[in-house]
Order: structure tokens, then C-alpha cells, then sequence
């Protein structure tokens, strides 16, 4: 019943995806069911006619019939085949983007987690290897229509073969028993019953043999991502890793080919002892047709109708049995896409409206929080209690692994903390509406991503955007001299993924656009997570600098491993092993000789600039 109850879900999902490829399917699966049988049944006609009546004008007629029964089902079909195509191909289009729609809108904890990951991974290799899912399950639906169909026709024709006739004295009148009919029957029966066994133990080696495929593919696909991406073929080259690479590779082909190996047997064990009994049960058929012909029990006509629907049955009979063995093992993989959809967030998104406030007096506070990511036993977090006052600038600072971008995963409602409360004007952040409260924040995390869209998309995040808006913030961060020479401007594609005319930029560049990007969404609230890291100390410091004035009286959040960059906020919390070791302005903290501050502090002051450290 589970296994019924899977498909009908299957189904239920094809028809969201595109409603039209059921009913299509269940149309083309009944005229090629219809097609043999209008040959079987002509052509005996046919034969009858032409040894016994020899009516001239009734085998044209026959005939006549047989073309044209032929031709309308034949262009039918081929119409029905080439809408199917399109229909399956919208319906995979539609299967993808659902899948994107999903991690697009699943709580960022999902998204972050392996197992989202390999799910996903398994979902693509299963469409790949074999077909399986959403795809398989409407080619197994089409199957098992076919068998539905072609079963009972085929018994209807070949019934009348069944039919006991006086058992003759001669020495082969015995094939007229019942007895020797049921027993004749019960052959095939079970003889078909054993192929679709086979089938099942093949399928089930075949599903084994996929999960390991899936880790050589995960593999093999991250090699061949490095090697593709020209941004790395420097590193590459210059660390001579072509060496490790070609190790790599070949111990992934060696973990192919013993898979692969093991497939190529069982598919010859199973295979052969298939064709083996379907060759064996073929030829009873015809054995025992024959000798009903030389009895003269049925005419010429008939042995071909005999013969051709006893052996559409045999199949069909094997179509029915392999259709609903493969509908079973396809459950697996359609499990995968549904488990995969069914992904549910446990994040409360909140009801209360965030308070759109004119003089952007927005106040966060910490309060005893505590976390741990999902699987983990060691906390990130632990007792972190801090307030952050209106229009304040806070600096985080900490060796790595500290918990600073936890710290800012958190605020942001990526996360919700295990224990202890996050506020915003005194209520908890919980409350309120989630989209409403994400639009507080512009954020610039340290592994930011630029798209290969024009400059002006980019820093708007949008197809449309205020050109002079644009402009104005590219300016603001120091990007106005990079932008003159661009060639086309803000409309400049960056990156030649999918434009000739594409602009490759620096490292330091990026960041310069993420940050313009910040400022392009004009929140209340903005934190900067380590983004100027490919940027020199100075160059950093007047960034932050810069971004100083332009925050005016928002609130700011600054992460940087680079102290001197911190120097002009109003407070720099100290983050180490997870906790908030110490609090206080630059000049508050170094007296503090024995702080953790005072020592990243001057374990760096070497390296900085003489006027930026003085």
C-alpha cells in the first residue's frame, strides 16, 4: 500500500509540474497497445481469405482496412510521441525550477546542511544514471497502461484456443486436456513470474551500485569544476598539480570501472538467464500452436493470430510485472524528490510588523545566548550578552573560530539561538514578521558572491535599478575611476560566462561592488563580515573609513581580523572560543595588557603601516 500511496504522490506532483503529460501518456500507451494486434487480427483475415474464400473483392476491402487502420494509428501516435517530448521537456524544466524555488525558500539552516546537499546530489545522479524519479515514474505509468490494455485483448483472441475439444486417438490429442491446458498455462505462468523475479534482483544490484556512483560523481564533478574554472588553472600550474589532479582522476576511473564491472555481471547473469527462459517459453508457444494446426483445430490464419497474440501476452504479461517492479524500485529515487520537497523549515516566521522608523532607532541586544549547529555537540556560541546602542558602531574582532560570523548568522535569523534571546526594541526578534525583519539589514558576508549580470544588476540585485543610485554608491566605495573605463558602464556584464564583452575584476574590485551593493539597499542596520579581506590595510582602513561617514546615524556591525581597521569604532567586542572576553573602545582595551586584544593587537602591529598605526 505505501508503494501505491508513493506513486499516486508521484503522480499528483507530475500533474502540478505539467497536467497535460498524464492524460497524454495514457493516450499514446492505448494506441500502441491497439497497434500489434490490428496486424494480428487483419493479417489472419487476410490469409483465411486468400486459402479458403479467395474473394477477391473482400481481401482488397481486408486490405483496404488493414493500411488504413495502420496509417491513422501510426500518424496519430507519432503526433502523440512528439507532444510527449515537448511535454516531458517542460515538465523537467519545471521539475528544476521547483527544486531552485525550494532551496531558494528553505530556511538558510537547510541550505548549510550536508545532508540537504547529498540529497540533492542523489536526486541529479539518479535523473542522470538511470532515469529515476519524476521521469522514470511517467515512462514505468506508460508501461503498465500498455500491459493493462494489451493483456486482456490478447487473452480475448487466444481464448477460443483454450476451448476443450474431444480428445483425438492420436498420438499429440492430448495438447485438447484441460488438464494439459491448465498445466501448459501454468508454465508460462510461472516461467514469466521467474523472469520478472530475475528483473527485480537486477534492479535491486542496480540500486546498490548507484549509491556508489553517486560518491565517485560528487568527486569526479568537484575535479572537473577546478579544472574548468580558469581561476584556478594559475594555482594549478604554478603548484604543478597536474600530477595530483591525473592521481586523482585515476582513482576515481578505477572506482568506476569496478562498479561498472559489477553492473556488466550482473546484467550478464541476470540477462542471460532472462533471454534464456523467454526463448524457451517462446518456443512452447509456437510448439504448441503447431500442433493444434496438425490436428486441424484452427486455420493458417489463426496460427499467426495465435502464435502473435499468445506471444503479445507473454510480453505483455512481462511488460505488467517489469512496469509495476519498476514503479516499486523507482520509489526510491521518487522518495528522494519528495523528502527533498517536503523539507520543512522549523523557523517561526513571526507576525508583528517591524516598526518603519524615520530616525532609523533601531537597538539590538544579546542576551545570554547560546548555540550549536544542527548535529553538532559543541557550542559556537556560548553566554553571549551584548547591547548595541542607536547609531553605534561595533567592532568584532577574534582569532578564527571564535563565533564572529556565527555571532552574525544569528542576528540575521539565519539561525535561531538555542538558548538566551536575540531583541530588537525589547522584543524578541522571533516576533517579528521574517521578511519584514530581514529588509533591516545590509550585509556584505566575507564569501559574497557576484553574479555574471551587468555592474548596475549587481549592485542593485535586480533586473531594474536606479542608474544614478548606482552610480552614486560605486562612487562612495571608491570604484569611480574602474568604472570610467569600463566599456559599457553600469551596463558592463561582469565575468564572460555568457557575454564576449564581459569585464574580468579583481579580487579587491568584487569587494568594492559588494560593498556599493550595501549601500544600494539603503537599510537601517549595516554589517560588514570580513568583505575587504583581498584588500591592502590601507585600503581597508579607508574603506571602513569612508563608511564611517556614509552610515551616518544607522547602526553598523564591523568584522575584520585587521584591528587598526576597527580603531574608530565606538566599541570593539573581543570574541574567543565562543564567548565575549572583553568590551571597549581601542584605547580602553589596550591598557589592558593582559587582554586578548592587546595581544592580536600588537601580534600585528608589525606588519601595519606606519601611517595607519600612528
Amino acid at each position: 500500500m505505501n508503494d501505491i500511496k508513493m506513486v499516486k504522490e508521484g503522480l499528483k506532483e507530475i500533474h502540478k509540474l505539467q497536467p497535460w503529460v498524464i492524460p497524454i501518456t495514457i493516450l499514446d500507451s492505448i494506441l500502441k497497445s491497439i497497434y500489434p494486434f490490428v496486424n494480428i487480427y487483419m493479417s489472419a483475415k487476410i490469409i483465411d481469405e486468400l486459402i479458403y474464400s479467395r474473394d477477391i473483392h473482400r481481401i482488397i476491402f481486408l486490405v483496404g482496412i488493414t493500411i488504413g487502420l495502420n496509417l491513422i494509428i501510426h500518424l496519430i501516435s507519432t503526433g502523440l510521441d512528439h507532444v510527449l517530448t515537448v511535454l516531458r521537456s517542460i515538465m523537467e524544466q519545471n521539475q528544476d525550477m521547483e527544486i531552485n524555488k525550494k532551496i531558494i525558500n528553505m530556511d538558510y539552516e537547510h541550505v548549510e546542511n550536508e545532508e540537504t546537499h547529498l540529497l540533492r546530489t542523489k536526486i541529479q545522479e539518479a535523473e542522470n544514471q538511470s532515469g529515476g524519479g519524476i521521469y522514470s515514474l511517467i515512462h514505468h505509468f506508460g508501461e503498465l497502461i500498455k500491459a493493462l490494455v494489451t493483456v486482456p485483448i490478447s487473452l480475448l483472441l487466444i481464448g477460443e484456443i483454450f476451448v476443450k475439444i474431444p480428445t483425438t486417438t492420436t498420438a499429440i490429442g492430448f495438447i485438447n486436456s484441460s488438464i494439459f491446458n491448465i498445466i501448459f498455462i501454468f508454465i508460462l505462468a510461472l516461467g514469466t513470474i521467474y523472469n520478472m523475479k530475475l528483473k527485480e534482483k537486477a534492479d535491486r544490484k542496480l540500486f546498490d551500485s548507484f549509491n556508489e556512483i553517486i560518491d565517485y560523481n560528487r568527486i569526479s564533478l568537484f575535479y572537473f569544476d577546478m579544472i574548468y574554472d580558469y581561476n584556478t588553472g594559475k594555482g594549478i600550474r604554478l603548484y604543478n598539480q597536474r600530477k595530483l589532479f591525473n592521481e586523482a582522476f585515476n582513482g576515481i576511473t578505477h572506482g568506476f570501472l569496478s562498479v561498472f564491472k559489477e553492473i556488466s555481471n550482473n546484467n550478464m547473469k541476470y540477462g542471460a538467464a532472462n533471454g534464456f527462459i523467454s526463448a524457451t517459453l517462446s518456443s512452447l508457444v509456437y510448439i504448441f500452436v503447431g500442433l493444434k494446426a496438425l490436428l486441424g483445430h484452427i486455420t493458417i490464419g489463426n496460427i499467426m493470430k495465435y502464435t502473435g497474440s499468445i506471444n503479445q501476452f507473454m510480453d505483455s504479461s512481462s511488460r505488467l510485472l517489469t512496469s509495476i517492479i519498476g514503479l516499486k524500485t523507482n520509489n526510491q529515487y521518487l522518495q528522494l524528490y519528495l523528502d527533498f520537497l517536503n523539507i520543512e523549515g522549523e523557523k517561526y516566521k513571526g507576525t508583528i510588523p517591524v516598526e518603519k522608523r524615520d530616525d532609523n532607532e533601531y537597538q539590538i541586544e544579546f542576551r545570554n545566548v547560546s548555540f550549536k549547529y544542527p548535529g553538532s555537540s559543541e557550542y559556537v556560541l556560548k553566554n553571549v550578552s551584548i547591547k548595541l546602542k542607536i547609531g553605534e558602531r561595533l567592532a568584532i574582532v577574534g582569532m578564527n573560530g571564535s563565533g564572529k560570523t556565527t555571532f552574525i548568522k544569528l542576528l540575521c535569523r539565519l539561525y535561531d539561538p538555542d538558548e538566551g534571546e536575540i531583541l530588537l526594541n525589547g522584543i524578541d526578534i522571533k516576533k517579528y514578521d521574517y521578511d519584514e525583519y530581514l529588509n533591516l539589514f545590509s550585509i556584505v558576508f566575507q564569501d559574497f558572491k557576484l553574479f555574471s549580470f551587468s555592474l548596475g544588476q549587481n549592485v542593485a540585485t535586480s533586473v531594474d535599478y536606479d542608474e544614478t543610485r548606482v552610480k552614486r554608491t560605486l562612487k562612495e566605495v571608491g570604484f569611480k575611476e574602474r568604472l570610467d573605463n569600463m566599456p559599457r558602464g553600469i551596463e558592463t556584464p561582469l565575468y564572460k560566462d555568457f557575454d564576449e564583452e564581459g569585464v574580468e575584476i579583481s579580487g579587491g574590485e568584487a569587494q568594492k561592488i559588494a560593498l556599493a551593493r550595501a549601500l544600494y539597499k539603503d537599510a537601517p542596520i549595516i554589517i560588514l563580515d570580513e568583505p575587504t579581506a583581498a584588500l591592502d590595510p590601507i585600503a581597508e582602513f579607508e574603506i571602513y573609513s569612508k563608511f564611517n561617514e556614509i552610515v551616518g546615524n544607522k547602526t553598523a556591525f564591523y568584522i575584520s581580523h585587521r584591528l587598526s581597521s576597527c580603531r574608530f569604532c565606538d566599541e570593539i567586542a573581543v570574541f574567543h572560543e565562543g564567548r565575549i572576553i572583553q568590551k571597549g573602545s581601542h584605547e580602553e582595551l589596550l591598557k589592558d595588557e593582559k587582554g586578548k586584544y592587546y595581544e592580536l593587537w600588537h601580534s600585528q602591529a608589525q606588519y601595519y603601516n606606519e601611517e595607519v598605526s600612528a
